[in-house]
């Protein structure tokens, strides 16, 4: 290998040799090559890289999955958090330290993730305004304080909406968790594990992913279908995957460690 300031950590596989993924591009460009450097039956997937950190970018992260979902195509993989670099004058010892030492970490989470993949699934409402009539007409409370605001002066209407706000907010909560319940209720049974992950817009009903057996994935595949089926015409669905276990396995490397 072309000697460089250090080496690119992907992901971490069951491997005991030394081998090249020569189909995909490495971060940072297209030139170098994706190889393992392997000690005792496990290898980390790398690339030559340069010293310093790599910046948060669209393109970087892209880079950086695209290694690990080419390796997931033949091995089952840890990720390994993006940005992580191990340099100075013997990186590949380095990498070698590391899987001496969390060796029997890494093998448990290994066979933890065999024959395993992610799958992730975000539901929206399609129709926030189709929502807000919805409360309406289930919360008599909400409608009472709603017309009492008709006619009334701007500055007035601003002072007595604020409670208004915050019942409606709690309302559109409950049924957000009455709705998410529902729809992670026919796809839970269908996985080992799931993750929910924060909501990040009002209109979100599930961000979640799902640790799946591969002999269970397309039948998790008709229950997302079954579901966009059903309530499509109200919930988007987003469905993606498969993808590595990114929800499941968080590799930290600390060099100071090893």
């Amino acid at each position: 290998m072309v000697s460089q300031a250090g080496e690119y950590l992907y992901c971490i596989i069951r491997c005991g040799e030394q081998r090249t993924f020569g189909d995909v591009a490495p971060l940072g460009g297209e030139s170098g090559s994706v190889y393992t450097v392997p000690h005792q039956g496990q290898a980390l997937v790398v690339s030559d890289a340069e010293a310093g950190q790599y910046d948060v970018t669209r393109a970087n992260m892209l880079a950086h999955q695209r290694v690990q979902e080419r390796v997931m195509r033949e091995f089952t993989v840890l990720p390994v958090r993006f940005g992580t670099v191990a340099a100075g004058h013997a990186p590949a010892q380095d990498i070698q330290k590391l899987l001496q030492k969390r060796g029997e970490e890494f093998e448990a989470l290994l066979a933890d993730m065999e024959g395993k993949v992610e799958l992730g699934l975000k539901a929206l409402w399609r129709d926030e305004k189709a929502i807000y009539q919805e409360i309406l007409a289930e919360n008599a409370a909400i409608r009472r304080l709603r017309d009492g605001l008709v006619g009334k002066p701007p500055e007035v209407a601003r002072f007595q909406g604020i409670p208004l706000g915050e019942m409606v907010k709690k309302a559109l909560d409950q049924k957000r968790e009455r709705e998410a319940a529902g729809l992670l209720a026919s796809l839970r049974p269908l996985a080992y594990r799931t993750q929910e992950s924060a909501i990040v817009v009002d209109r979100m009903i599930v961000n979640a992913a799902f640790l799946v057996a591969r002999s269970r994935e397309e039948e998790f595949d008709r229950a997302v279908r079954r579901l966009d089926e059903d309530l499509g015409q109200r919930i988007i669905f987003k469905y993606v995957g498969p993808v590595p276990p990114y929800n499941f396995v968080n590799i930290v490397v600390n060099w100071l460690d090893l």
